[in-house]
């Protein structure tokens, strides 16, 4: 097919779509992101290639322009034209759901040519039924690792079941749950899915019958003909459209799991996510307490290579009790080092510059050497396996047991030789290491962790350089006016084929909204004073809220603060994020609502994004200050760190523009459609008074703004 009439075909599905939707009214913001796909991503070229084409439009789509209509109707129209496949990924599982249960069947239902979608998952989110097959009846223990919480230190005991808890015994209610598993597989009554159970397992309990790339022999296992994760594959690979999210797309990359990037078009819906994504993809983090897998890890090994007349090359036993050792010697020393700055058993120490005292370096040199051995080890015999099942299918299910109980270990090892060639690396931009202490649990764990801290250069790395045609899109892409800083930290600033759009949103935020700044006595900065005149205001101002409101806060205690100082009579009106379900919660604010009463909803940052709360249900958003983020994460620390050292103002690169992101979702809360009417209070006047402040207020859509006096 011609160019021309691709990005023509794809604009007619586009018409073709909206015109078809019930209550239609013409956007003129939609269309024109429609038509910037379309134009986009018309000459770009899929598969093998020596100089391919390729395409990034980055689109800010305002609320209420109809994003998802936009990209669904000209990118699939254009994937079914050209024979191949969208991949759609989203942060968050509610965009998912409406991708699935309303976008995508619109879109089925109008276009002329049929076409299968369908949701990719972790395999994580499977059972493995070869796992529960052993474990039903009791059979054998349900924990390789039961018992693992070996502590560094212990202060004080575990804490006990919280008043009113049912206790029961963990491995009895285990035997329930996989017997429970089994009876609806066998029935029919459960596909294998966890997601639709109808009550959540236990993580933990969870994670013991989970399917698992390091346990799973795929096509060579006794039951891959009828796994749950396979069929849903199958399903996938029938699918011309596939929604994910962006941790499995990241974490699938080079696996197959999902069509490669540079033979299909990818969209990247809640683009702004991407970076912090990436980070948590590419960190490692390794335990230094509770090491008992380390004596289970030999054991298992040659009893596996006994069983299957496999000799193993390295002294399995030798290497883990030296590695074991090794680990001690490190949290031994890392306990000395947190123990002679501070004396609570909770703190995180981020090394300065990525600088690890070279006395801490010595055991992490052998804990790589040692890891990496035990890890060749455990590939070598893991190859043998998946070789005998293919040579001998009559050994598969032999195998296919021997393999999975090599399975848990995998992670472990590979997380230690991760961690520790990270600690060892002396890169630019340095890494950000640090060691963490945590009491939560009731005994100390001591774990060390690494990151890299610069996220454009991972996606540029391992996304854009595979990436061939992708339309990146949100409503907050854009911060204090400019697409600069989303473009720095996706990794796309500077390259040729990246294209930026910015699209308003229908809404007049002129008429149908107000951006009031309330003029504290105290400046944000005089934390007390700051929070107890805050709160005092917000207070008052709450006496007046006759439907539905939003309180967002940057802390918990200061949300707590506001809370210890509500009246019996708001006391009745509140919410508070974290009281109840989050479904729950919104439910009992709408039922109030639509009951005539007032209510209001304290919540903390996930609340500041994607909650969609139309007409009476939230007349006005109470921000109580302007939403930075607390400076003690170590991967920013590092990285402001690594800014000054070059000459450069984190503040101003960094922490304004990550900042104005946040502002411009916490105040996207307030009007959800073309009819609302409804105000944002800011009780932080610095959005006023400080240069930055403007800077953010640039990037927010165009209220009238005003300045009051605290009441």
């Amino acid at each position: 097919m011609a160019d021309q009439d691709l990005a023509a075909l794809a604009l007619a599905a586009f018409d073709q779509v909206v015109s078809a939707s019930p209550g239609f009214r013409a956007r003129a913001g939609q269309r024109q992101m429609a038509q910037r796909i379309a134009d986009s991503l018309n000459d770009i070229t899929l598969g093998e290639h020596d100089a391919p084409q390729v395409a990034v439009t980055v689109i800010q789509a305002g609320t209420g322009v109809g994003k998802s209509a936009a990209y669904l109707s000209t990118t699939v129209a254009m994937a079914l034209a050209r024979k191949t496949r969208v991949v759609v990924s989203t942060a968050t599982v509610a965009l998912q759901e409406q991708l699935m249960t309303k976008d995508l069947p619109a879109l089925a239902a109008v276009l002329d040519q049929p076409f299968v979608f369908a949701l990719a998952k972790g395999r994580g989110r499977y059972v493995c039924k070869l796992k529960l097959e052993r474990l039903v009846g009791g059979g054998e223990a349900v924990d390789m690792f039961e018992g693992d919480d070996e502590p560094a230190a212990q202060p004080q005991k575990a804490p006990k079941p919280s008043k009113g808890q049912i206790w029961q015994d963990p491995v009895e209610r285990r035997v329930q749950l996989y017997d429970t598993l089994a009876s609806g597989l066998a029935t029919g009554k459960w596909d294998g899915d966890r997601d639709s159970l109808a009550e959540q397992p236990d993580p933990a309990d969870w994670g013991t019958v989970a399917a698992e790339r390091h346990t799973c022999t795929a096509r060579h296992c006794p039951r891959f003909g009828a796994c749950s994760y396979y069929q849903a594959r199958m399903q996938l690979a029938q699918a011309q459209v596939i929604v994910a999210n962006h941790d499995l797309v990241l974490a699938s990359l080079g696996m197959k799991a999902l069509p490669d990037l540079n033979n299909c078009l990818v969209v990247f819906d809640e683009g702004h996510h991407l970076p912090a994504v990436a980070l948590d993809q590419f960190s490692s983090a390794m335990e230094l307490s509770g090491l008992r897998w380390l004596d289970k890890l030999p054991k298992i090994l040659i009893e596996v290579a006994e069983k299957m007349g496999f000799v193993l090359a390295q002294d399995v036993s030798t290497l883990a009790q030296q590695l074991k050792t090794a680990l001690l010697e490190a949290s031994r020393l890392a306990m000395e080092f947190l123990r002679g700055m501070t004396s609570t058993y909770d703190v995180v120490h981020r090394f300065k510059e990525g600088v690890v005292p070279e006395a801490m370096l010595e055991p992490f040199k052998l804990i790589h050497g040692h890891a990496a051995a035990l890890s060749d080890a455990l590939e070598a015999l893991g190859a043998e396996l998946k070789l005998r099942a293919k040579e001998d299918p009559t050994q598969a299910a032999q195998t296919a047991t021997q393999y999975a109980k090599l399975g848990p270990l995998a992670p472990k090892i590979n997380s230690v030789v991760a961690t520790s060639s990270m600690w060892l690396s002396d890169s630019e931009p340095p890494l950000a290491k640090w060691l963490k202490s945590d009491t939560s649990s009731g005994l100390v764990h001591l774990s060390a962790h690494a990151c890299p801290i610069v996220p454009g250069d991972l996606l540029r790395r391992h996304v854009w350089a595979q990436v061939r045609g992708a339309v990146v899109t949100s409503a907050s892409l854009t911060t204090c006016g400019s697409f600069d800083y989303f473009l720095a930290e996706t990794g796309l600033a500077d390259l040729p084929q990246v294209s930026t759009l910015a699209v308003d949103s229908p809404f007049n935020y002129r008429q149908q909204g107000q951006l009031i700044v309330a003029d504290t006595a105290a400046d944000a900065r005089q934390v007390e004073a700051y929070t107890t005149e805050m709160v005092a205001a917000l207070l008052a101002d709450l006496q007046d809220v006759p439907h539905g409101a939003l309180v967002l806060f940057t802390s918990r205690v200061q949300m707590q603060a506001a809370v210890n100082a509500l009246d019996a009579h708001l006391l009745d009106v509140v919410l508070v994020q974290g009281q109840l379900a989050r479904a729950k919660l919104l439910g009992i604010h709408q039922a109030r609502v639509e009951a005539g009463r007032p209510s209001v909803i304290f919540g903390l940052q996930s609340f500041g994004e994607g909650l969609d709360l139309p007409g009476s249900l939230c007349e006005t958003v109470f921000i109580t200050k302007l939403p930075f983020s607390p400076p003690s994460d170590p991967v920013e620390e590092a990285r402001a760190e690594w800014l000054k050292r070059s000459g450069r103002d984190p503040f101003s690169e960094l922490v304004v523009p990550a900042t104005g992101i946040k502002l411009l979702q916490w105040t996207g809360r307030a009007i959800r459609s073309e009819t609302d009417q409804a105000r944002v209070i800011c009780y932080d006047k610095r959005l006023l008074t400080m240069a930055y402040g403007r800077r953010m207020l640039q990037g927010l859509p165009p209220y009238a703004v005003s300045r009051r006096p605290v009441r």
